[in-house]
């Protein structure tokens, strides 16, 4: 039985549709700075692209896989000049994680592509290009990136709200649903609540979760308001010391945070953080983007 991932419905799709559609369009050799691409290779690559749903027509098809495989070439290439090179077994990892998130195994994908015309081989060219490439701009592209602190700064600022202005020490109070046990949380937050109704502070909040079957306390120790949840922060915001937050659901029973000490505190660290991430991707995709491009421009591309 074929199984598939993402492109399952396409699979069932071409093969319903095979015997109506026309054939692979005819493609040209080409050459890039010297090295061949074959009007084969074209038609495979087609066809795996056929294969995954990508493309409007055949032709459509065809260009979009003479477009890649000259991209390749070019990655391919660059990847040797600057030295980067792709182990087999760099390949076969990816090959078999392709696999395994189809939830198939790398010989019943390998069967899928076959019977649907596609050499697995075409496919692990475009693999094997993706990882050299990965080098090239790891070696090469990423250390021109350059982020700009004031401007992480400005962008930060924008973001922070006033809830998200305050540093706590916090105690979490977790009621614990045993995997399997069978309880309910709705069960176990009325426990919480309980447990909120007679908690007095922080210095005795040990004390209370002794009386509760499977509640415990741990020390979260310090937290800006930054590193929670923001439904969390916001609570937290309107919280003084000595309360303590209402029940949550978290993957491992009912929560609760106490607030033991809380002191205004302008921390963009953490938001920085994340839009430094962020704003490092977004200029790394770039500025890989116009590499290429530079790739492309100065090739010498033939077409036979």
């Amino acid at each position: 039985m074929i199984r598939a991932l993402s492109f399952k419905a396409a699979v069932l799709a071409l093969l319903a549709g095979l015997a109506l559609t026309a054939g692979p369009a005819v493609a040209q050799n080409i050459t890039v700075n010297g090295e061949t691409i074959t009007g084969q290779e074209i038609n495979a690559r087609a066809q795996l692209l056929r294969l995954e749903g990508q493309g409007s027509s055949n032709a459509n098809r065809t260009q979009l896989a003479t477009d890649q495989l000259i991209e390749d070439a070019l990655k391919m290439a660059e990847a040797n000049r600057i030295g980067v090179t792709v182990a087999d077994s760099r390949v076969d990892q990816a090959f078999t994680n392709m696999a395994n998130n189809m939830r198939v195994s790398p010989s019943n994908l390998s069967e899928i592509l076959t019977q649907n015309g596609v050499n697995p081989e075409t496919l692990r060219g475009r693999i094997r290009a993706g990882i050299a490439w990965q080098g090239v701009v790891q070696e090469v592209v990423t250390p021109r990136v350059q982020i700009s602190e004031l401007e992480l700064d400005v962008q930060a600022e924008q973001q922070v709200e006033e809830t998200m202005s305050f540093d706590y020490i916090l105690k979490e109070v977790l009621f614990i649903i045993p995997q399997g046990s069978g309880q309910s949380a709705s069960r176990r937050t009325a426990e919480a609540n309980q447990y909120r109704s007679r908690y007095s502070g922080c210095d005795t909040a040990v004390d209370v979760a002794v009386q509760f079957n499977d509640a415990a306390v741990r020390d979260l120790g310090r937290r800006h308001a930054t590193q929670l949840p923001d439904a969390l922060a916001n609570e937290l915001a309107s919280l003084t010391v000595g309360q303590i937050s209402s029940p949550r659901v978290v993957d491992n029973g009912v929560s609760m945070m106490a607030v033991c000490e809380k002191a205004s505190a302008r921390d963009l660290t953490f938001i920085k953080r994340d839009l430094r991430q962020e704003v490092g991707n977004e200029a790394l995709a770039a500025e890989a983007e116009a590499y290429l491009a530079r790739l492309r421009d100065n090739a010498i591309i033939v077409r036979n």
